[in-house]
């Protein structure tokens, strides 16, 4: 089940927000965990088990990690090492044999017939996260079980984020006070995310897969090829922000607050920068429970900098999927930031100018890691930035991508606009010029306006992707 699907949007959402103020208080974490179960088994119900069992599991690792203190360390990395198994289990082991058997040049080990639960990877690190928390007096140990479990399947987060962080949460679980207020920032934040998905993202997705799609790369002019890096650009940005703008205003509703997860990050003057403002709870995860532990940037050494930075970008390639693609992508970031480490670049650049040239090239390095990102396989996304810069002997520009720019043109406007916080600055505005009541007016029509051009373009669409479903 997807947040813009007419079934969630239709049924379980009035059902369970209906249930849960209709509930004691008492009742409402069990009623929210059983929505959570429901929800998440909806399409693949098998995979409901292999969830219960990491709940289960890191419960009672945190249990004893509260009782035997003096053990910490040992059932840290008794935690660590089963929540990575299972991760390994379910995302790597198929990969790791096929790797295997091409360097044997035969099948030396059968494949499994494994398949990857939805959002294993999100579950999962916030598993790791309860225990390590707990650990470090930044929560307090779940007595009750059924908390646990709800921190760790809560449907708004379950599947693609945010990853939410147990200290974030932990005195929500057991006192919270939800208020219409809340309620209404919580619907007004679930709209944005809605039309960032159903309406810029899925027709971003067209644009980007048409150029992608492209099995002869002869074929596909240089135009063509930046315009399908540009679409997929936008795209994967207003999918995830979308969704995690969902997640953030569903928490709301029910009394939960979750951390920001996106900043437009394509505003960012850095490589470095980009990151503090892109998947926030992912960098800040692998900053404090992997960068941190192994020293940081306070290290006596560049090399043990540079060991620090590598470990940090292999883990983070390794975590958005089981290909070479996204080791090369996540190494990728690694030169780059550990670069702008070294250097002290862009703040030591003598001129704003200069400042602003690396400002544009910190963009096309992100385009270009999205290529990598999106492409099927490691190959194909070199060939495709081949054709991006004209090496694959293929033209400038033809028909095709003179149409497509042409025909995409006010789509890709609005997109890169909104890119950037436009509405934050325009409600400022009208707060500065003491428009309260034009701002009581404008905007509950504008949310209610953008929330029915969503809700058509749900209705009337069958395409309906997300892209971080697969992590």
């Amino acid at each position: 089940m997807v947040f813009s699907s007419t079934i969630f949007l239709f049924m379980f959402l009035p059902i369970v927000l209906a249930g849960y103020y209709l509930l004691d208080q008492r009742f409402r974490n069990v009623f929210l965990l059983f929505a959570s179960l429901i929800f998440y088994a909806w399409g693949e119900p098998q995979f409901v088990l292999v969830m219960l069992l990491s709940i289960l599991v890191n419960y009672v690792f945190g249990l004893f990690v509260a009782w035997m203190p003096g053990r910490r360390k040992l059932i840290l990395t008794a935690a660590a090492v089963y929540n990575l198994s299972i991760l390994y289990i379910f995302k790597y082991l198929n990969f790791t044999i096929r790797n295997i058997n091409q360097l044997a040049g035969q099948e030396w080990i059968t494949q499994t017939n494994i398949t990857l639960p939805i959002g294993i990877s999100f579950f999962t690190f916030q598993a790791m996260s309860y225990v390590v928390d707990v650990a470090r007096g930044h929560g307090r140990v779940q007595k009750n079980p059924l908390n646990t479990a709800l921190y760790i399947s809560f449907f708004p987060q379950l599947i693609a984020g945010p990853i939410v962080r147990y200290e974030t949460v932990a005195a929500e679980l057991s006192d919270r006070k939800e208020s219409l207020e809340e309620m209404a920032d919580g619907i007004q934040r679930f709209i944005c995310g809605l039309a960032k998905k159903a309406v810029l993202s899925n027709s971003l997705a067209r644009l980007a897969d048409q150029a992608f799609g492209q099995t002869d790369f002869t074929q596909l002019s240089v135009s063509l090829a930046w315009l399908g890096a540009l679409a997929y650009t936008l795209q994967i940005y207003y999918d995830f922000s979308g969704y995690s703008d969902m997640a953030i205003g569903l928490g709301k509703m029910f009394g939960f607050h979750f951390e920001e997860n996106f900043r437009y990050p394509y505003l960012a003057r850095s490589v470095s920068e980009f990151w503090r403002r892109w998947h926030i709870s992912l960098g800040s995860w692998f900053r404090d429970y992997v960068y941190f532990p192994l020293g940081g940037s306070h290290v006596e050494s560049r090399g043990k900098l540079l060991r620090n930075l590598f470990i940090v970008w292999l883990l983070t390639g390794i975590w958005h999927g089981a290909a070479w693609s996204f080791v090369a992508w996540g190494l990728m970031y690694f030169m780059l930031i550990a670069f702008e480490k070294l250097t002290g670049i862009p703040e030591r650049l003598p001129t704003p100018l200069l400042q602003q040239i690396y400002r544009s090239f910190t963009l096309g390095s992100v385009m270009c890691g999205w290529v990598i990102f999106r492409a099927e396989g490691l190959k194909n996304g070199l060939r495709y930035l081949g054709c991006m810069f004209g090496i694959m002997g293929n033209s400038w520009n033809n028909a095709e991508g003179a149409f497509m720019w042409q025909s995409h043109i006010v789509l890709l406007g609005i997109s890169l606009i909104l890119c950037m916080p436009v509405f934050p600055w325009l409600r400022e505005q009208l707060r500065q010029k003491g428009e309260h009541l034009m701002e009581g007016l404008i905007f509950p029509v504008l949310y209610l306006g953008l929330f029915f051009v969503a809700i058509a373009f749900t209705v009337t669409s069958t395409y309906n992707p997300f892209i971080y479903f697969n992590f």
